[in-house]
């Protein structure tokens, strides 16, 4: 029986353009094209599901270690997606904001995101998470670094809590995750919003994120749906 279990949240690793683009003689980067525009089509979705928050992990701190053409292409990838959907994501009420450190991304793109933000910062409706530079574990020794500053300055140390850390994190603001998706098949979070995801439903459908379409996405809500979410409690 259906749980009808309220999805908020939902984050997505968007894995396997790689092996996509290998799988049809192609190189990685058109991999990369075909996942930026798969993009739209599961936002889409969300929007008709009613989801509030979206979560891309579009860039990790280690992915620095890929080839620097491959990483050059990507960013440029980003600024078209960008400068292609905005009107979109204004027209339906969606504000754009981003986790991670975005200083050591191109000029160019660091212009394109922060305009997409600045623009789309009063947008009620939805919030579009993507995550740049972004490594769960340096967020949270960012935060710790945050809040050890703040001390310095007189805040008291006891005043820490689990709700009030969320304000020194880059989702400030942003609800809990309650889904994961991992697409293509590999079963690991990957240092992917480590203190976000605790209570998180996860899924790993064995699709690569270019052919992740909406029926799959679906699916994906309908499995959700029937998790048995119970926090640590116990249901009668």
């Amino acid at each position: 029986m259906a749980k009808n279990n309220k999805l908020i949240h939902v984050a997505f690793i968007m894995d396997g353009n790689g092996r996509w683009a290998k799988a049809r003689g192609l190189p990685r980067t058109a991999g990369h094209k075909a996942g930026c525009d798969r993009i739209i089509d599961i936002y889409e979705e969300c929007l008709a599901q009613d989801i509030k928050v979206m979560s891309l992990y579009a860039f990790s701190t280690e992915n620095w270690n890929r080839p620097k053409a491959e990483i050059s292409q990507l960013f440029k990838y980003l600024d078209v997606f960008f400068k292609k959907e905005i009107n979109r994501l204004l027209k339906d009420g969606s504000r754009v904001v981003v986790s991670g450190d975005i200083t050591r991304l191109p000029i160019k793109t660091q212009k394109t995101i922060n305009e997409a933000i600045d623009r789309t910062k009063d947008c009620p409706n939805f919030t579009f998470n993507i995550c740049l530079n972004y490594g769960g574990r340096a967020e949270i020794i960012r935060a710790a670094k945050q809040f050890a500053l703040d001390v310095t300055n007189g805040k008291d140390v006891d005043s820490l809590n689990e709700d009030n850390f969320n304000d020194y994190l880059y989702t400030k603001g942003l609800p809990p995750v309650d889904l994961l998706i991992r697409t293509s098949g590999e079963q690991r979070t990957s240092n992917y919003l480590p203190y976000q995801l605790v209570y998180a439903e996860m899924l790993f459908p064995k699709t690569p994120w270019p052919d992740f379409t909406k029926e799959e996405f679906r699916k994906c809500i309908d499995e959700y749906q029937n998790r048995d979410r119970r926090f640590g409690g116990i249901k009668e």
